[in-house]
């Protein structure tokens, strides 16, 4: 880790674009500018995965552990690449400025990368492409097909697909490729799309001092290519379909925990194989990536596992994982490893201990500092420790007005005002909040786009356990002011992080 840095969280998607959703166009790039005149490090992004049909948009239910998500593609660069010509684009699309509505964003965006595809075939043959299929045809050939497979079925899970497909015998994935053939060369162009401006944005950033931050969870989802394609690294049935499942055990806060319905992983079968699947994202996303967090981390050393037919996670039981093999492993591959380890909720000993042997920074959240316990709270300021990222909040919790006009008791909010040593309103809070983490010994600070703007709950990015209504906030094309820049720098500056 940088020393004495900080940044934003901001998806991509809630970046300001004028076709119903964030993209990597012009608002990536003024936003990068913007962290730039506010002297900011560090930008934070969710994962850029593919989502499907029926996920609820979430970024952590992603049909692919390697793909990017086509939706993010900016048509503006398209035409810019040549791609498209400056009449497709439609004049002034009727998609709000303010939410995501994925999909009307889908079907616009859809029809215009078809067009761009049509472009792409009239053309001779272009060597980056070529370039591209060969450098990740370890990952790229199975989700191509997947994702014409998925549609061809109606977006049957891959379990209720003809047999030899779900099984993958060759004769009939063959067969199926030549069935297929145009919407898998689509899929691979748009992946080509998706990467080629990827990169582009990083290293507009990279010239600017920024590092990026990509978030890479910890499990799959069930509908992905990887786990149709890799059935043998999951635990699955003959029918294959998942006997046991991840999930965290009861709490405080849900006397049933949480059964998020992911296959876990066979760590015997990875072991056996050099963890070979895990060593490709790991290089994958370090290609994308200055920084990885991993979400849910303690699960490397132990996971929750809950057996697939139970409805709650009530019935699961700790699995210890290989972490400190796999580890070794990893560093072998990748002798400087940048790690951020999402370690919130209950975390045990044992990952403590794992987490301090392998030197690996934790998180610090301001929203959870001031209940009865403060004086010894991990996340209260003067409990922080220099090798870790303060956050104000993340992504699935209120924004920092939002918890204080909507959560907060009225002895959190006091025991808030002892520790400012002044009351504060509503319209102050979110900054007094980040002056405290700028303030903190830990080298990294990252502050939600929301509490940079003192936006209240109506920002708020995700309510987990909620279906609907979530990953739709976005930033209003005019927010970014030179003012909210140089108040952002000079607090950055006063605490010694520029």
């Amino acid at each position: 880790m940088r020393r004495r840095a900080s940044g934003i969280l901001l998806h991509v998607t809630s970046l300001p674009s004028p076709f119903g959703v964030g993209d990597l166009g012009p608002g990536a790039y003024r936003f990068v500018d913007f962290l730039a005149e506010a002297r900011q490090s560090l930008w934070q992004v969710l994962p850029l995965n593919p989502t499907g049909p029926g996920r609820g948009a979430s970024p952590y239910n992603a049909m692919s552990a390697f793909a990017g998500y086509p939706l993010l593609i900016s048509p503006e660069r398209l035409v810019e690449e040549g791609w498209l010509a400056p009449e497709d684009l439609p004049p002034t699309p009727d998609l709000p400025e303010d939410r995501v509505d994925y999909p009307r964003a889908l079907a616009l965006k859809r029809s215009l990368l078809e067009k761009a595809f049509e472009r792409f075939r009239q053309r001779r043959p272009d060597p980056d492409y070529r370039r591209f299929v060969e450098a990740h045809a370890a990952w790229l050939e199975d989700y191509a097909l997947f994702v014409a497979l998925t549609e061809h079925f109606g977006e049957r899970s891959w379990d209720q697909w003809p047999r030899a497909l779900r099984d993958r015998h060759p004769a009939a994935l063959e067969r199926a490729r030549r069935r297929l053939g145009r919407r898998v060369a689509m899929e691979k162009f748009w992946q080509y799309l998706f990467f080629r401006q990827w990169h582009a944005l990083r290293a507009y950033a990279r010239d600017r001092g920024i590092q990026i931050i990509g978030d890479l969870p910890i499990y799959v989802d069930y509908h992905s290519a990887d786990v149709w394609a890799h059935p043998d690294l999951f635990q699955l049935d003959d029918q294959k379909r998942p006997t046991h499942v991840a999930g965290v055990p009861p709490d405080y806060f849900s006397a049933t925990g949480q059964r998020w319905g992911h296959p876990v992983y066979r760590w015997d079968v990875l072991h056996r194989r050099g963890y070979d699947w895990w060593v490709r994202r790991v290089a994958h996303n370090l290609s994308l990536y200055d920084v990885i967090r991993i979400d849910h981390f303690r699960g490397l050393v132990a996971y929750w596992e809950i057996p697939a037919h139970e409805p709650t996670a009530v019935h699961g039981r700790w699995v210890t994982a290989p972490a400190e093999d796999f580890f070794r492993t990893l560093l072998k591959r990748f002798p400087c490893l940048p790690i951020i380890a999402e370690d919130l909720g209950v975390i045990t000993p044992d990952v403590r201990e794992f987490m301090e042997r392998w030197s690996l920074p934790g998180m610090r959240v301001l929203l959870f500092a001031f209940g009865a316990d403060m004086p010894t709270n991990p996340y209260a300021p003067h409990n922080h420790v220099r090798h870790c990222v303060v956050y104000t909040g993340t992504h699935d919790n209120n924004t920092v007005r939002g918890w204080f006009e909507q959560e907060a008791t009225d002895e959190d909010r006091r025991r808030l005002f002892r520790y400012l040593g002044r009351t504060v309103t509503a319209d102050e809070v979110a900054w007094e909040m980040i002056r405290l983490a700028m303030m903190s010994v830990a080298d990294w600070v990252i502050v939600p786009m929301q509490d940079v703007l003192g936006l209240g709950a109506e920002a708020r990015m995700n309510v987990p356990g909620t279906p609907t209504g979530n990953w739709e906030w976005r930033l209003r094309p005019h927010s970014l002011t030179p003012e909210l820049a140089r108040r952002l720098a000079d607090m950055t500056e006063t605490y010694g992080r520029a």
